[in-house]
This record gives structure tokens, sequence and C-alpha cells, in this order.
């Protein structure tokens, strides 16, 4: 996730809380008259200082105060007496603010992480009080006293807000200093009461702790003829693990029905006709063709087994995040969607250039031409979970089973992956003394889901990299998950612990560190001595790079037009959000996906369990694969550990200017495009 100031008091904002919910009658309207007459008391007081800052100021308090914060008298001595005019007392209170800023922040972080560790971490069984402490924070109410105590004030006053278009344009001629001081102000931007937010959390939570229990007992999931096609043992969360498995199978000759079957599997989910008791739950056998199931044990009866489907849950828990999310648009008059604040305020990209990029991809004639090529390489017909298709890359070489011992024999557990984190760095090009620097500064954990990776709080504090390792020692799915949370710790270390300035800490946007993480991924078999040199591996590379990101730009879209449907459709009942969602899927699958596969009416691009636990955060995906992409073809004539570092440390500025300081160019898919065009010449 994006890490600069600003977004770390957003996550921490989403937590619980108990507060009266601020009501437009308790909201003072400091009119244009009393805001004038303190502009000009003010500049009366400094003369030489340049009114329109003076204007900018009073206005951006003004903006803000409620009738709690105190009289017009209060408003007025307020601005009057905080006013900073002494350009040597400014810097110390920005340099004062920022430090005190670090310390609050990153203290809520580490509290609100070591809260989490039983829902996030595979420490044992659940208690019903796991759930309440993992939804809990003392820092529920931090955004208010920070206005409570006018420090919110005094930034607002002292410091200019600015606007998405101002940071396009002006964001170059800033220097680091000021950039800084841009996104100070913008922790303040907005005013969003407790109980709001507490909304917020809950819901994320819950759909959460929905999502990472989510496993279906493959070695329980049976083929139309009653047979087992996965071996026992085989548990997969949905979606990653279902995914994943999928693409190994592509590399097993007789792997086409088990792909078949996982389809199936991933349908009966997204259209709610899974068996509620084929959830998490190894004592069933169920067969999804017929959707039946039965006890896997055979001295059970099935009298009173449950057939029912499960009730809509999958799209219930989008639907709450959703109106947990519309409780507080009435609370960013500038930004008064969900939508607007992941584009304009998070990402700072606009949703309709977005789009617009996502669909260079999706409409390319490169896409249509890998799609022949990918037929040709399988001997058959595409189907439609070939968009996860993954022969192009080194990986699909190695039987998974294979990969699987080499990694479980180096890493027969968390720790042995932590300790040989300094040799991973030097083989990535990192120098001996900043590899262990780095390695020191990640701490490493077994996830109870999928895993991830969280920032650290504190400069004195460490990231955290979070994977699934089963008991038998990380299988090659962990530690390629592993390899890409790594990625992601390790632009987290280097854009805190190495910038200049804590307010800029972290990368443009999420989509950035993905674009990290995806460059430490690709490098997993290079990591474990696995080398291909072949002349083709370049070009095979720019052929995945391009179907991966074609895959995800489907979803993405099928994302940001479900939530655009929400906003149309408040009061929609889970039932009818659940047929517009696969309206969706089908709806993009046909306009983009059919004229390259020949199959309409599919539904697999909602498969994503991100669409129901992360509030719009697939789109991040195919933006973090071009950014990858970018930041890949200039690495290529550069040292990696250098340029990244040097990269990270340009921090969070907007994305285009960050792009251009970092690769020399602004974000753009004709080096993918290109790059895939001239593959498909020689890979022919």
């Amino acid at each position: 996730m994006k890490n600069s100031i600003a977004l770390i008091l957003f996550a921490i904002f989403f937590v619980i809380g108990c507060q009266k919910e601020t009501k437009k009658e308790d909201i003072v309207m400091v009119n244009e008259n009393t805001t004038q007459e303190v502009i000009n008391q003010i500049s009366t007081k400094y003369p030489e200082i340049d009114k329109a800052k003076i204007e900018k100021g009073v206005k951006q308090v003004a903006q803000f105060w409620r009738s709690e914060d105190g009289s017009i008298d209060d408003f007025k001595n307020f601005c009057i007496d905080n006013f900073i005019a002494d350009e040597k007392i400014l810097n110390e209170t920005f340099l004062k603010l920022q430090k005190n800023f670090e310390l609050i922040n990153g203290y809520m972080i580490e509290l609100n992480r070591d809260l989490s560790i039983p829902l996030h971490l595979d420490t044992g069984p659940l208690l019903p009080i796991d759930y309440m402490f993992g939804e809990f924070s003392p820092s529920v109410h931090l955004l208010d006293d920070l206005f409570k105590t006018k420090i919110a004030f005094v930034v607002l006053l002292n410091f200019p807000l600015t606007t998405l278009e101002e940071r396009m344009e002006k964001g170059k001629l800033w220097s680091r200093e000021e950039w800084a001081k841009v996104r100070l102000a913008q922790t303040f931007s907005k005013r969003v009461p407790a109980e709001a937010n507490q909304k917020v959390t809950e819901a994320y939570n819950r759909a959460e702790n929905y999502i990472s229990s989510y496993n279906i007992f493959m070695h329980n999931v049976l083929d139309e003829n009653g047979n087992k096609l996965f071996p026992d043992g085989k548990i997969l969360l949905s979606h990653w693990n279902l995914r994943d498995e999928l693409k190994a199978q592509y590399a097993n000759p007789e792997g086409l029905p088990r792909q078949e079957l996982i389809q199936l599997v991933m349908e009966k989910i997204i259209t709610q006709e899974i068996p509620k008791l084929a959830i998490n739950n190894p004592d069933i056998l169920w067969t999804p063709s017929k959707n039946t199931i039965t006890p896997k044990s055979p001295d059970k009866s099935n009298e009173n087994l449950d057939n029912s489907p499960e009730p809509n849950t999958r799209y219930e828990m989008w639907m709450n995040v959703f109106k947990a999310q519309q409780e507080i648009d009435k609370y960013y008059p500038h930004l008064p969607t969900h939508m607007d604040r992941k584009f304009k305020e998070e990402r700072e990209i606009p949703e309709e250039q977005f789009e617009e990029l996502l669909k260079s991809i999706l409409t390319s004639n490169e896409v249509k031409e890998i799609g022949k090529l990918i037929e040709k390489r399988l001997g058959r017909k595409l189907k439609p979970f070939d968009i996860w298709y993954n022969g192009f890359k080194p990986t699909s070489k190695y039987p998974e089973e294979e990969l699987d011992k080499i990694v479980q024999k180096k890493y027969p557990n968390v720790e042995a992956f932590k300790n040989d984190l300094p040799n991973i760095l030097k083989k990535l090009g990192f120098s001996k003394e900043n590899s262990e620097f780095i390695a020191s500064k990640i701490e490493v954990d077994p996830a109870r889901g999928s895993g991830h990776a969280m920032a650290a709080g504190r400069l004195v504090d460490k990231a955290h990299l979070r994977t699934r390792v089963p008991k038998g020692g990380m299988n090659y799915k962990g530690y390629n998950i592993a390899m890409h949370e790594l990625g992601h710790n390790v632009e987290q270390v280097l854009s805190f612990n190495k910038i200049d300035y804590t307010l800029l800490r972290g990368v443009p946007n999420t989509a950035f560190t993905e674009g990290f993480a995806f460059v430490f991924q690709s490098r997993d078999l290079e990591i474990l001595g696995i080398k291909d040199d072949s002349k083709e591996k370049e070009h095979l590379e720019a052929l995945n790079s391009l179907w991966q990101t074609y895959e995800i730009a489907g979803v993405a879209l099928v994302d940001m037009y479900a939530w655009r449907w929400l906003y149309k459709n408040p009061n929609a009942t889970p039932q009818q959000f659940k047929e517009a969602v696969i309206a969706i899927a089908k709806d993009v699958w046909n306009k983009y996906y059919a004229p390259v596969f020949g199959i309409n009416d599919v539904i697999l691009l909602a498969i994503y369990s991100h669409m129901i636990n992360s509030g719009l955060y697939t789109p991040d995906y195919p933006l973090g694969h071009i950014i990858a992409f970018q930041i890949e073809q200039y690495l290529k004539k550069a040292n990696l550990a250098a340029e990244m570092e040097r990269m990270c440390k340009l921090g969070s500025i907007t994305p285009n200017l960050w792009m251009e300081l970092a690769v020399g160019e602004p974000i753009s898919t004709k080096p993918m495009l290109e790059a895939a065009s001239k593959a498909l010449e020689i890979v022919r």
C-alpha cells in the first residue's frame, strides 16, 4: 500500500470506536465576511507576507471549523495567534510535525499490527475475542483529537492544500521540502468522524476474515465420474491458490482435467452455487458438475446433510464495504465517491486516463497474436482459464513437485527464509552492507492467509513479510509469494529509512510498490540457482508480461464497473448485485476476450478475492505490471540494487513525475506493446 503519511493515517483511522457523529447543525459555517476580516487583520499584522498565502491558510481553517472547535471569536483568535510569519519558526514547526507524526502513526501501526496477529498469522485456532481485538484500535479518535487539539488547524493555517491538477501541473517545480509540506497538509484534507470510520473498519475486517478462511479442500473435490484428481493435502485458498494451482498444471501433461475442475469450482464460487458445507470443510466430498456433497467418512449418513448453497455471502461482504465507504462520502465534498478517492487521492491518476491505459492493452493486436501463439503451443483451442497461461515463464519447464522439493529443502521453516534474506539480496545485486541493513529491517512471519507485506511504523521498527508455510516446509507457491512480498518490503525499507523527508515515505501509489514486487517475483528461480540462458528468454518474458497484464486489466475493469453500478444502485440486494457483477464480467469478457478466445459469456474475471476485501485494489495490479515492465526495461541497462534505491528515494510524489525522474518517461503501455510485437516476430 502507499506508504505516505496521508495513507498511513487513512489506514489507522479505519478502526472501530464510538463517538457521536457530527451533524450538519454542529458545523460552524464561518462566513466569507468573517474569513475576510481575519485575512485583513493578519495581513495588517504581517504586511511583508504575501496576502494570497494568508488568504489560503485562513480559508482552509474555515472549511473545517465546527461549533465543537469554538465560537467565531475563537476562530478569529486562533488564526491571528497561530499564523506563523517567521520562516525559521515555520521550518522548525514543520520538522517537529514531521517527527511527531512519525512517532504517533508509527506506534499506532505497531499496536494495530500486534493486536491483529491472531487473525493474520498462523498462531493456532481463533477465539471470538481475537476477532474483537482485530477490530479494536486505540487510535480511533486520532484524527478527531488532532483537530480538537488544534494541531490539524495549525497545519491547515500554515501549509497549503493542493488539488491533483495542481500537483500534476506544478509538481515538477517544487523542491523536496515543498513536496513534503504538500503531503503534510494533505493529511488534513478531510475530517471524517470516528463513527463513520468504525463502519469502514468493521466491513473490511469482516470481509478479510471471510476471505482468509475461504479454503477449498481440492483432494475432496470430485470430477463428474466421482474421481479425485488432486493429492491429499491439497488445500487451496480462493482465489490465489486456486489460480496458482491452475497455472502449475500447465507443466503437467495430465493437467487439463484438473484445470477444468478448478475453473468449475471458480464459477460455482462466483455464482454462489457452491454448497455452504464445501467451504473450508475437510469432512465433505463435493462434485461441482452435479453440485452434490456427501460425507467423506463412509460411516456417516447423508440424511441430515445440508446441500444448500452459500447465501450470496460473497456479494453481501462486498456490499457492506461499499455501504461503509458510502457513509464517509459526505465528508469528502471534493471527492464524493470511493472511486474518486482511490483514483484522484490515492493513485493520483484520473480514472478516465487510467481506463484508457487499460483499454490500450485490451484492444491491442498483440494480445490477439499471443492468443494464437498460445493455441499453437498448447495444441488445442483456447479455454477460458487460459487467461492464466504461464507457459512463457521459465517456471513452466519445471514440474511444481520438483520446485516444491527444492524450496522445502532450502526453506524448511520461516526462520530459514528469514536467515537467507541477506544472501537473496546479494544475489539481486545489493552490496553486503546494504543487504544486511535491509534484511535487519524485515521480519518474516507465517501467514494465516496467502501472505502480505506490512510497512514499518517508525524508523526503529521493522517491515513484516507474511507468507504461508505448511508443516512440511515452504513450498514453491509460498516461496513465489514470499519473493513478491519481499519486493514490497525492500521498497518499504528503502523509501522510509533512506528518504530525506519521512512525510514523503513510500511510492506514489500501490501500483508502484506492486511494480517492485513483480520485479522481485520474476527473479524467483534465479535466486534458487535455476537459470534460463536461452536466447528466447527476454522475448518470452515480454509475451508473459503482456498476457498477465491483459488478464488482470479485465479484472480491474470488472471491479471498477461493479463500483459504478453500486453507486447507481445503492439500495440493491446482494442477489441483484451478484447478477450485476456476473453481467458485467460477461460484458467485459465479450468485448475484450471473446475476440481472442472465441468463447462468449465467461464469468471468470469476477473470481478475484481482492474485489471483496480490498475495495478497488485490483486496478493496482495492471498498473503495477505496466510500471514494472518500464522499470524492468530500464534496469536491464543498469544495476537493480543501486537504481531501486535511487528510485525509492524519490518518494511519494505524483506518478508520472516519479516515472519521468525514475526511468525518463511517463507511465505508458507503449514499451510493453513494442517489446511484445518484437517478441512475436522472433518466438513464432
